[in-house]
């Protein structure tokens, strides 16, 4: 579709030519009677005048079909120019990947780490390429590793070389990955993280979760993004992960969890320390379930293609810049000419 308010004329002096339609009209209706073919025929068979009166509505809108081609012909003969709104789908998916030492657990061969990135890499593979896919490494801090992008060998690339190091902040990861995704919100991660560094005696600033709660929208109603949270549950540093969970429904943001690792867990050594880290399901479910989100005990891609399928059709009209569409008013109108002779041709027989 186009604006009509800004379509505009190359070649103005080719629209002389729209004087021809009425001299073709009159040419026409001079040439021949309406219906007059089938006219006879009709009161011969049945002397049913409203059949007579049918077919000349039928033949009154083949011509109509067949005038308004010829004038969208003769009008694109102009060179027309007009600013575009083009179709276009707003689906993005922000991975945060849990990047903190207990994903060397080996419960998962050959360990969740290398597990779940050789998972995402197959899923960015599978996804159709309109899908824009950000990615959020979570350790004692998180960041942005990878902006929201359809670049897939970019994508690829942002995994790699990954490091591990301690702390697993999985708060901070979501607040980053929904500040990424809805830029416009107003949503400032860099202050929620700081104020929750600080303790409960700082002072709130109007973008801490509690204020930006008040947009307050039905949760899981932006069904055009979600975040895909990859970890083993295990969350010690940052914001709450259940607030800025809850944030995220606020927001519409559906948040969906995959969880890595097994619940017997595996036996590993940090500094110098002997622990065992184990799959902490219950607050990955707790952070689907807040946001209407799936959880999902997986790491396989078969597994993950579902949280695309989760993802709703929106589209939304993008402007783009002033376009010459002569041939989208040459092809409309070729096509209704073919549609009126068409009609005439299956109720009379014949072409106008």
């Amino acid at each position: 579709m186009f604006a009509f308010d800004t379509l505009s004329i190359q070649w103005p002096f080719a629209l002389y030519l729209l004087a021809l339609v009425p001299l073709l009209m009159f040419l026409y209706w001079r040439s021949k009677s309406p219906v007059s073919s089938v006219s006879y025929r009709l009161q011969q068979q049945s002397g049913k005048t409203s059949q007579l009166r049918h077919a000349k509505r039928w033949q009154l809108v083949s011509a109509l079909f067949v005038l308004l081609g010829l004038c969208a012909i003769l009008l694109a003969m102009s060179r027309p120019r007009a600013v575009l709104y083009v179709p276009s789908r707003l689906d993005t998916i922000m991975i945060a990947i849990d990047t903190s030492g207990s994903m060397r657990a080996d419960d998962i061969k050959p360990n969740r780490f290398d597990a779940t990135i050789s998972a995402v890499k197959q899923f960015i593979e599978n996804q159709p390429p309109q899908l824009r896919i950000g990615i959020v490494t979570i350790a004692s801090t998180a960041a942005l590793r990878q902006a929201p992008t359809s670049d897939r060998i970019t994508l690829m690339q942002a995994l790699d070389n990954i490091p591990l190091q301690p702390g697993s902040a999985l708060g901070s990861g979501i607040v980053i990955a929904l500040a990424n995704l809805l830029p416009g919100s107003g949503i400032d991660a860099e202050k929620i993280i700081t104020e929750s560094e600080q303790g409960p005696s700082a002072k709130p600033s109007p973008n801490t979760p509690k204020e930006t709660n008040k947009v307050n929208m039905e949760p899981g109603s932006n069904q055009s993004m979600a975040i895909m949270l990859i970890t083993d549950g295990q969350s010690n540093m940052g914001p709450d992960v259940l607030k800025m969970a809850e944030l995220a429904a606020n927001h519409g943001v559906k948040i969906h969890t995959v969880g890595v690792g097994t619940t017997e867990g595996s036996v590993i050594q940090s500094q110098g320390m002997t622990m065992r880290v184990r799959l902490d399901e219950t607050s990955l479910k707790k952070i689907a379930n807040g946001t209407l989100g799936e959880y999902y005990l997986a790491t396989k891609p078969e597994d993950l293609k579902n949280i695309y399928d989760s993802l709703g059709l929106t589209i939304r009209f993008e402007r783009q810049h002033l376009t010459e569409i002569t041939g989208t008013v040459m092809g409309l109108g070729l096509l209704l000419i073919a549609l009126g002779c068409g009609i005439s041709f299956s109720r009379f027989g014949r072409v106008i």
